[in-house]
């Protein structure tokens, strides 16, 4: 059963969190919803709110429900989770129920869905969403390693106005 916290009682690394144990990053409504992994993104403050911030590729079926939403949430799990994770992050929604066919619960919320079998859920409304522009790139490095399709991703920041953790 979920209940709702306050955000400084989180007591997590988002390092780890983000990097390596992952998130799923879901939008959409009742009706369809889509999620997909992530091992890019972070949480701070900024315009004096506490924010997540994304980096979603074009191509990713999950785009157009952030696009068209005005929130998101962001799930963190156990290990447990973990194949369900990397099915997630493997295949697209476009093919098909990945949900379920990961063996994820949706449970939708009044803002965004999210997952049952998740341990941790940020709730996030969209403050900003801006391309990224490689002109700005400093290390040109980074460019060539990330991006040889040049398919850049686009920068989605949050406010998070939800968390929700297991009991």
């Amino acid at each position: 059963m979920f209940h709702e916290t306050e955000i400084q009682k989180l007591s997590f690394n988002p390092f780890t969190k983000i990097d390596k144990e992952w998130m799923l990053v879901t939008a959409g409504n009742a009706e369809k919803c889509n999620t997909m992994t992530a091992s890019w993104g972070g949480l701070g403050v900024l315009w004096n709110k506490y924010v997540s911030f994304l980096f979603i590729r074009p191509q990713r079926y999950t785009m157009e429900f952030l696009e068209r939403e005005d929130y998101y949430s962001l799930s963190f799990f156990g290990s447990s989770c973990r194949e369900a994770l990397s099915y997630c992050g493997s295949h697209s929604g476009r093919d098909g129920d990945k949900i379920k066919a990961a063996g994820l619960t949706t449970v939708y919320s009044e803002a965004a869905p999210y997952f049952e079998e998740a341990k941790t859920v940020l709730i996030c409304r969209k403050l900003h969403g801006q391309q990224i522009d490689p002109a700005g790139f400093i290390d040109p490095t980074i460019d060539a390693k990330n991006y040889p399709a040049k398919d850049y991703h686009k920068v989605f920041i949050g406010e998070i106005v939800k968390v929700l953790e297991k009991d």
